[in-house]
Order: structure tokens, then sequence, then C-alpha cells
């Protein structure tokens, strides 16, 4: 499959989801037993998705090798799964993941510098979009910087403080007309990590946003992770067409591994212990697909 069929399957599963009032799920991955675990998910619950890196990954497990995995599940569970660059902080990590063949990428300038001012973000997250017509992977981005960090967090979360980044609807539309980005990246109260209480989201505000963008825009999630199903369901139905998973992802690995390291003290073949870590990240990826919407929406 080229890079150019690989982006034109991927689009128009984005587009079904859209115009089906469904969101595809995007789910991190740091470990072949996490790509195992979603994999499982999508087979039970008849799913389309994404399995997204970040930068942090990709240094870890390499952007080739990365795309080869994904490739090799996807052929030899004959699943609908495409691959996000997440969070890329320059453009050039970003024009190489398209060489790879994603079908996704997120460009962040504000990632690597949140002082970074409007005029750069624009020219830069324009760049990619340019470079990304040669293989026509659908480009996501957003002109401010997202809170938190994608781990378990014991603070509090400040709104008032999140509240000074959230998305302006005019603003959101002045951003997509400069860059011509096809996916923008909402900031309503949501953000990285999971959190002691429960997140917020502002849903008169992305109705708003929905209403101001032009219709053929599409909408996404991050920081998804911690966040009450009723605030997910609205979101969706609301125009979100992928919601991003991490934390809660990373949250079910760690305490399934370290209980069942516990309970087998004299097992050192590790990956004997794996079935129940990949159970329950499994878990965790079908709940989100089915709030999402998109069970049973496998092309």
């Amino acid at each position: 499959m080229t890079n150019q069929q690989r982006t034109d399957e991927a689009r128009a599963s984005y587009q079904r989801a859209k115009d089906g009032g469904y969101a595809l799920g995007a789910f991190n991955i740091d470990n072949q037993e996490t790509l195992i675990a979603i994999v499982q998910a999508m087979v039970a619950q008849k799913a389309p998705a994404l399995v997204e890196v970040s930068n942090s990954e990709t240094k870890a497990m390499g952007l080739k090798n990365i795309r080869d995995m994904v490739d090799n599940y996807r052929r030899e569970f004959g699943v609908e799964l495409y691959l996000n660059l997440d969070h890329s902080p320059s453009v050039d990590k970003a024009k190489a993941a398209i060489d790879m063949g994603y079908e996704f990428i997120h460009i962040d300038i504000s990632q690597a510098d949140k002082d970074a001012l409007y005029k750069e973000i624009v020219a830069k997250t324009r760049e990619v979009v340019e470079y990304a017509k040669t293989t026509g992977a659908i480009v996501e981005s957003e002109p401010h910087y997202f809170a938190g960090g994608s781990n378990v967090h014991t603070e509090e979360i400040d709104y008032e403080e999140i509240r000074k980044n959230f998305t302006n609807p005019e603003g959101a539309v002045k951003f997509i007309d400069e860059t011509g980005i096809d996916t923008f990246a909402v900031a309503i109260g949501n953000l990285h990590g999971k959190y002691p209480v429960p997140k917020q989201l502002d849903i008169g505000l992305l109705q708003q946003i929905r209403q101001a963008i032009q219709p053929e825009a599409f909408l996404s999630l991050h920081g998804g992770s911690g966040t009450p199903a009723h605030f997910y369901q609205d979101a969706v139905t609301t125009g979100i067409s992928k919601v991003n998973i991490n934390s809660d992802l990373r949250y079910a690995y760690r305490t399934t591994l370290e209980k069942v390291l516990r309970e087998n003290p004299d097992q050192y073949a590790v990956v004997k212990l794996m079935p129940e870590v990949i159970a329950a990240v499994q878990a965790v990826v079908e709940e989100k697909i089915e709030l999402f919407g998109s069970a049973g929406k496998a092309a």
C-alpha cells in the first residue's frame, strides 16, 4: 500500500466518523503490549481507531519501526488502524513522519516553546500543511499550549488558569484559514494527564466553535484521560471527531504490572506476566470505543 493510498483510506474513515456523529479513538503506545491491547480491543468492538506516538515515544521505538509494527498488526488482525504523530515539536519531525506514511500529523510548535509567537506557529504549521500534500496526510494543530502532562497528577485542576487558554471561536476560524489545517485541537477544559478530580468540559463553548468554523473542518479533543463519560458523549455529539487517550492506558498498564509482579515474585520471564496487563489496557480501550460511539463502525 502506498502512502497516498494509506492517507486516502484514513481520510475516508475520518469523514465517516464526522458524518456519522462518532469519534475515532487515538490511543498512545510506548511498547508492543499496548499496541496488542489496542488491536484486540478494535477486533472485539469492530471499531476503527488510531494509535499515536509522541516525540519521546518515537525516540524510544523509532519512527520507521512504529510504522512497520502498526502495518504488521493491521494486516495480521485485519483492523482499520491508522497512525498519528502526536504533538510533533518541529517541522522536520513532522515531515519525517509524513515521508514514513503516517496518516495523521499533529504539529504542535508550542510544545517545544510554549512562548512561541502566533506568527511563528502559523508559519511553521502552514509549512507542514504544504508538505503533507505530498501524501495527503491529515494535519492537526492549534495556536495554544496544552497544559498538564501525560502522567498521574496529585494537584487540583486550576480552572482559572486553564481558562486563559480556552479556544476562542473566532480565533479558531482565523487559525484554520491562515494555516489550512484539517483538524483543530480545541481547548475547552481538557488537559493532559489524570487528576484527583474529574475534568470539566465547556460543551457550550464547543458548540460555539463548531458553529463558527468551516463545516469541512474536523475537531479533536486532547487530554481525554480522566474525563467523565457524559462529557465524552456530549463532546462527540457536539462535533468532536477524534479523542486522544494516553494516561488512562499508562495507569492501567503500570498498576496491573505492579500487581502481577507482586503476585509472582519468582517469575522472571516477564512475557508470561503480560496477558493480564494487556487485558487491563484492552478493557480501557474498549470502554473508550463504546463512549466515542465507534463500536461496530469498522469498514
